[in-house]
């Protein structure tokens, strides 16, 4: 009778195992991230802020609060891919010296509506207002659902030290007048006027030196 029995290295031990297999897939991933992820922390295009970058202000950072908090991100990303579709469309394509002040970044993945990373500027602050309180009056195919009561809800002005200084611990290069100064800032603001701030600087950083030339 012949021996058809497989000698040496078979698949099989693997693929017929399954503790074996997670074990291995979790080796090759961990490989993977390390030769692909740790590199970029040693590089200065992906760890130095772009040039023209700022920190956000306190009422610009209290609208990127109320933009994560309401979800915006869900339906709205903040990457501009460099394909010329893209481009043609939002603007020039996002770097990551754009991003190194967002924690966590806002790049997101799905676009229900459009991508907002060129979006400071483009529009003044009272088609904001109008678009957040009833989008449909300016876009009437708009599907987006409208924010009324950001009009009425006003800030506190007592959360913001604390989230600038936490900030500043993971890099932030807040000044310590800079959080002194950031409740009064806020103070009387609405959630409104916080999230338009933060819309009107999405992108500014890589026009600045542009217009500075």
């Amino acid at each position: 009778m012949a021996n058809n029995q497989a000698t040496g290295f078979s698949h099989e031990k693997i693929e017929t195992n399954n503790f074996l297999m997670i074990v291995l897939i979790l080796i090759v991933v961990a490989v993977g991230g390390l030769v692909e992820i740790v590199p970029l922390f040693f590089q200065k295009s992906t760890t130095q802020p772009a040039p023209g970058l700022k920190p956000y202000t306190a009422l610009q950072l209290a609208g990127r609060d109320v933009y994560i908090r309401e979800g915006c991100y869900n339906c709205h990303s903040q990457m501009v891919r460099p394909f010329r579709a893209e481009t043609l469309r939002y603007g020039d394509y996002s770097k990551a010296g754009e991003f190194v002040y967002d924690h966590p970044f806002q790049w997101g993945s799905k676009r229900t509506g459009p991508d907002l990373h060129r979006v400071g500027g483009k529009y003044s602050d009272d088609w904001h207002r109008i678009h957040l309180i009833n989008p449909r009056d300016l876009v009437p195919e708009s599907n987006m659902p409208a924010y009324p009561w950001l009009e009425k809800a006003t800030l506190n002005p007592a959360d913001m030290a604390p989230k600038m200084k936490a900030l500043r611990m993971v890099g932030v290069p807040y000044s310590d007048e800079e959080i002194a100064k950031a409740g009064d800032e806020v103070k009387g603001k609405t959630e409104m006027e916080a999230v338009i701030a933060y819309l009107q600087v999405l992108g500014t950083a890589s026009a600045a030196p542009a217009a500075a030339k």
